[in-house]
């Protein structure tokens, strides 16, 4: 067990975790698919859909919550939160399908983006707040969303047989074309990567989702002008290659013609709505503490960025940085561990992703990292620990019974560490992991 190709396999292998997240998203979450044709709640015409309603909550309620966890967890600004819920709501009654479970909240993740999961779960991160002016622009962001949620893009997208596509988000266009060194790190400690889990929408799923958002926003009071401003920042963000927003322009093409239809809209059929309120102000007061921050997100958006480029010495002195002018921001402790763990430094890897679940003891990430490091200075009591206390947290990640079965192992419980690989072999069966377990069940006489 102790054999330096254990170590190895834990530091270097590769899961395809694309392949378990396509199985995980239908057959974890119950697959309720059946052939048919369904009533658009949008255009009220019939459609090829093969997805119910149930299914497109089900799979949201399983998979949005690792994805949350994935961008750092909610925020600790309660205040910010029950604005975005009171915003969003109120959007929420202006849409086609208002009875759905909606839910908002704003994430710590800092590079600039927001998504929604097809029952409803709607996630902006940090990093978009501070790029926003006034509440009327983060109703256009949210207006947005509702749109592609009551028009059933994803479930849509699932019928036509493209879920990969459409829900899985693709592990290399997301995470490999930006940050190959992260993803394959995501890949290794069995947790979703950044970005991972959102829906890749097309440029006609764009333009729909904006007509609706835009029209949502105004039935809720707000100025056209919001969501011009909105599509304007986007639109500039896009032509300036803005290394923090490529996940959002890869999730949500955009283009000029996005922000002339909002120019043509504000000056024809919305342009009545143009002396209804923008409401910078009140805005600007329910960031307050999110902008005293500012500069720490900033940071932490240049340390992703050097990561993406190879130069994790420089990223780890800028979260370094970070960490010791705000000891206290669990994204900032986390995105340094995680960093630390690309330089195998173990030690203090393990240090800092502690020190965030201090701040945060609610959200599991910190718990997997802690895990992983352990494992790998051969702390398995530690390790299994972590990973205990994640999986009661966060449940339904595969990664976590192979560390378990793992950590099992190097405490020479043969018993325990054969459950927790049979577990995770009926949910993967290809990769280095897969093989380890099956070897190891094959050779205790389980199989």
């Amino acid at each position: 067990m102790e054999s330096e190709n254990h170590v190895k396999l834990l530091t270097n292998s590769r899961l395809n975790r694309r392949e378990f997240l396509q199985y995980s998203l239908l057959a974890g979450a119950g697959a309720v698919i059946s052939s048919g044709c369904a009533v658009n709640p949008v255009t009220g015409k019939n459609q090829l859909m093969m997805v119910s309603e149930q299914t497109e909550i089900s799979i949201d309620k399983q998979q949005s919550p690792h994805q949350f966890s994935a961008d750092y967890g909610v925020v600790q600004d309660v205040k910010l939160n029950s604005y975005i819920t009171q915003i969003g709501r109120n959007l929420a009654l202006k849409t086609h399908r208002p009875s759905m479970p909606y839910s908002f909240r704003c994430v710590n993740a800092t590079y600039i983006n927001a998504y929604a999961f097809p029952g409803g779960s709607i996630a902006v991160t940090r990093g978009i707040l501070l790029e926003l002016k006034n509440e009327a622009e983060l109703a256009a962001l949210l207006g947005h969303e509702l749109g592609h949620v009551n028009a059933r893009h994803s479930a849509e997208q699932m019928s036509k047989g493209t879920l990969s596509s459409i829900l899985v988000g693709g592990v290399a266009a997301v995470i490999g074309s930006r940050n190959a060194q992260m993803g394959e790190l995501a890949q290794q400690i069995g947790m979703v990567g950044q970005g991972v889990l959102l829906a890749r929408y097309s440029r006609d799923n764009e333009r729909e989702a904006d007509g609706l958002g835009n029209s949502y926003m105004v039935d809720a009071g707000y100025s056209t002008d919001g969501f011009v401003g909105l599509m304007s920042l986007l639109n500039s963000m896009n032509k300036g290659h803005n290394a923090s927003a490529e996940i959002l322009f890869s999730t949500h093409p955009m283009g000029s013609e996005r922000y002339e239809t909002a120019i043509q809209n504000a000056t024809g059929k919305f342009r009545n709505s143009r002396n209804l309120p923008l409401n910078r102000e009140r805005y600007m007061d329910n960031i307050a503490i999110l902008r005293s921050k500012e500069d720490l997100i900033k940071t932490l958006q240049n340390g992703d960025t050097m990561m993406a480029e190879g130069k994790y010495d420089e990223a780890i002195a800028a979260f370094k940085g970070a960490v010791k002018k705000y000891p206290d921001d669990y994204t900032a402790n986390l995105m340094l561990a995680k960093c630390l763990l690309v330089k195998k430094d173990y030690k203090d890897a393990r240090l800092h992703a502690g020190e965030a679940s201090k701040i945060y003891p609610s959200e599991a990430q910190s718990l997997h990292v802690m895990g992983f490091a352990s494992i790998n200075m051969k702390k398995y009591d530690d390790a299994l620990s972590s990973f205990s206390r994640y999986e009661q947290l966060l449940p339904g990640s595969p990664g976590t019974l192979f560390f378990k079965g793992y950590a099992y192992e190097g405490m020479k419980r043969t018993e325990e560490s054969a459950g927790q690989y049979k577990a995770y072999l009926q949910q993967v069966q290809q990769g280095d992991y897969a093989k380890h377990a099956y070897q190891r069940l094959k050779e205790w006489g389980y199989l």
